[in-house]
């Protein structure tokens, strides 16, 4: 059974860095993509970004591209967000999340770390 569990989140100001790192354990892991989504208190949860384990292919939401970077270490079972120009709007709960069985569906997710911004 695959575990993830997530580190690095925190508190930080307006136009700070953090990076999160999800480590993937279990006696075999594989999944074909992993990826960070966040919910903000009220709001439902979204999508940040994905990678594709194999051929490396990302995606981004909107509201993050050319501040965050999604990437991956194949042979730690770990995959980063690098999150640069942080927001207050970037404040919620993070998740790392892994699809073991198929490129476009999360099957197994973290418990998740918490990302404050002050302003």
């Amino acid at each position: 059974q695959v575990q993830l569990v997530e580190s690095g989140g925190g508190l930080v100001q307006a136009g700070g860095s953090l990076r999160l790192s999800c480590a993937a354990s279990g006696r075999t892991f594989s999944a074909y993509t992993m990826g960070w989504f966040r919910q903000a208190p009220g709001k439902e949860r979204e999508i940040v970004a994905r990678i594709w384990w194999s051929a490396g292919n990302i995606y981004y939401a909107d509201s993050v591209k050319g501040r965050f970077t999604i990437s991956r270490d194949n042979a730690k079972n770990t995959v980063y967000l690098q999150m640069d120009s942080l927001k207050p709007e970037d404040t919620a709960v993070y998740y790392c999340a892994a699809g073991t069985r198929s490129l476009f569906e999360f099957d197994t997710w973290g418990q998740g770390t918490q990302v404050t911004v002050s302003s």
